[in-house]
């Protein structure tokens, strides 16, 4: 259902940016991998262009891109190149994010700034500048890796920035669905029910919970399911990976584990 599409996906070098490309590269889409690591990073793995050879390995078309999110020119610069290679996107994926979890005295504003540009304001922005091409795909989709809506205060009171950086994707979601729904553009969230393995995991959470964690293959084919909905009826959710794999279906998710046999970490917002 993916052949031949083009999908543009932030944060792709790594992770579940990267887990989505090559999920969607077996099914012959056109990937533009989106980072701002072009060369080896010395701690963490992969590069948009190893990435981008994954993707060329498992049969899919790949478009390696180095942008900045912050940068509008950048993002503008990325759409025009992945038009002027691919014909024009029909799906786009906001996955980069900025993770920040401390409380208010201890959060810098050079800090708050970052995690307000990449994950909100990023989001919208690509939402905005890839609109044009979305509304010539026959079934257009913006997916936003962002979670529920939940007001409780919990999830504020330890790192306030943080919870307003990704629930701005999340409002995104709810205003956009609304937004483009008449022209028949899908704006759904995607959140995980348990903590994934991911840098972001094991740099900000002690080690018991990166083993208590899913592998990001489990975020990819949730993604790959709402992306391959009809755009027309399938908008404005706020989709959890576990719940629409069994919807779909599957019974065992003990092939996601990092760890079998270990209780899994349920993730923020949940």
């Amino acid at each position: 259902m993916l052949q031949g599409k083009t999908i543009f996906i932030t944060g792709s070098s790594r992770g579940i940016g990267r887990e989505m490309a090559l999920r969607f590269a077996k099914e012959g889409a056109n990937i533009v991998v989106i980072g701002k690591t072009a060369d080896p990073h010395p701690k963490l793995p992969g590069t948009i262009h190893s990435v981008a050879q994954e993707v060329i390995d498992l049969g899919g078309k790949a478009l390696p891109l180095q942008v900045d999110l912050r940068d509008d020119a950048q993002i503008e610069q990325a759409i025009q190149r992945t038009v002027a290679e691919f014909g024009g996107i029909d799906i786009l994926i906001n996955n980069a994010s900025a993770i920040f979890l401390a409380p208010c005295a201890q959060t810098p504003m050079k800090r708050f700034d970052l995690i307000m540009q990449v994950n909100t304001r990023s989001t919208f922005a690509c939402s905005h500048y890839c609109l044009p091409y979305l509304r010539k795909s026959s079934n257009p989709h913006i997916l936003n890796l962002s979670p529920p809506l939940n007001m409780d205060k919990k999830w504020f009171k330890d790192h306030t920035a943080y919870t307003i950086s990704k629930y701005g994707m999340s409002m995104c979601t709810l205003g956009l669905a609304e937004e483009f729904a008449a022209e028949g553009i899908a704006v759904n969230s995607l959140w995980p029910k348990t903590t994934i393995a991911t840098a972001a995991i094991e740099y900000n959470f002690p080690a018991q919970v990166l083993a208590a964690s899913r592998k990001p293959s489990i975020v990819a084919d949730a993604a790959y399911l709402v992306v391959t909905k009809a755009s027309k009826s399938y908008t404005g959710h706020f989709v959890i990976d576990e719940d629409i794999l069994r919807a779909s279906g599957v019974k065992d998710f003990n092939p996601y584990a990092m760890t079998p046999n270990v209780a899994l970490f349920p993730d923020l917002f949940l």
